[in-house]
């Protein structure tokens, strides 16, 4: 009995020491895993636009500069906006939430851009190719000018917070669907703001309050395409966002289009911001 039970002490401890090395072995893969949750998530590029533009009138130089910086601000924000969302939302979501959005902002900047230099000089062309950024997995930090690559942080970017105005117009109806669960979104009515409208001005401004109509129908579609995508702020980040940014700079031509030979409209941005009506 003694042999017995001396063998089975020694079995016993056998499979603690055996124990013990085991459990230290997750501790180690724990860490491996926890090195690449903590690895870079990338950095987001952009082409640089300030090398891509014309000799500058000294009456839009200011305006221009402001511009390539707020570019340069858009720039990490992003990066900052994808530092803080590693892992969330499916695989689509940088390009639906960080990229997409991205690109709608650039666009605007961009053309403010072109619109102040043409006011004085000739309007530089086919800017626009310059607002798609890209994603750089390596997470290597690359740095240049205003308005150029860059992966630099700065602050944490506001999410699009949509105010209700009166007046709102529900645009798109039919293409989302009536879905009660999808919803749809409204957006301010613009026409009804404006002022007298020059007839010089007046096929630019029926064109871009067309615009508006298609970005809503077109937002009202990718919300039907699009349910239980993303997380909590998916439509506001991926859907309402961008269709905001395009909002704006539309507006902006709209607004610039009866300037030209009439008082330009004021106050006109504050009708970009839309809602989701469930």
């Amino acid at each position: 009995m003694a042999i017995i039970g001396g063998a089975a002490a020694v079995v016993l401890s056998g499979a603690v020491i055996a124990g013990s090395a085991l459990a230290g072995t997750p501790a180690k893969s724990n860490g491996a895993t926890d090195a690449r949750t903590l690895a870079s998530p990338g950095t987001i590029t952009c082409p640089d636009v300030k090398s891509k533009l014309p000799a500058i009138p000294a009456s839009a130089q200011a305006e221009v500069d402001r511009n390539l910086a707020l570019l340069q601000t858009q720039i990490q924000e992003a990066n900052t906006r994808l530092k803080n969302t590693v892992g969330q939302g499916g695989p689509n979501f940088v390009n639906n939430a960080i990229l997409g959005p991205l690109k709608d902002k650039r666009v605007s900047t961009i053309d403010r851009i072109a619109i102040s230099i043409g006011r004085k000089g000739t309007k530089p062309t086919g800017l626009d190719a310059l607002a798609p950024c890209t994603l750089n997995a390596g997470g290597g930090a690359n740095t240049g000018g205003a308005g150029g690559t860059n992966a630099g942080g700065g602050q944490a970017p506001a999410t699009a917070t949509p105010s209700t105005a009166a007046n709102q117009q529900s645009g798109g109806g039919a293409a989302a669907g009536g879905s009660a669960a999808v919803g749809t979104i409204s957006c301010p009515d613009v026409a009804s703001k404006l002022p007298a409208v020059p007839a010089s001005a007046k096929a630019e401004v029926d064109r871009n309050l067309a615009l508006l109509q298609t970005q809503i129908q077109e937002a009202n579609t990718r919300l039907k395409n699009t349910v239980g995508q993303g997380g909590p702020n998916f439509v506001n980040n991926a859907i309402l966002g961008p269709l905001k940014d395009k909002r704006v700079s539309t507006i902006d031509r709209i607004a610039i289009s009866i300037g030209r030979t009439s008082a330009k409209p004021t106050g006109l941005d504050s009708l970009a911001a839309c809602t989701l009506t469930k």
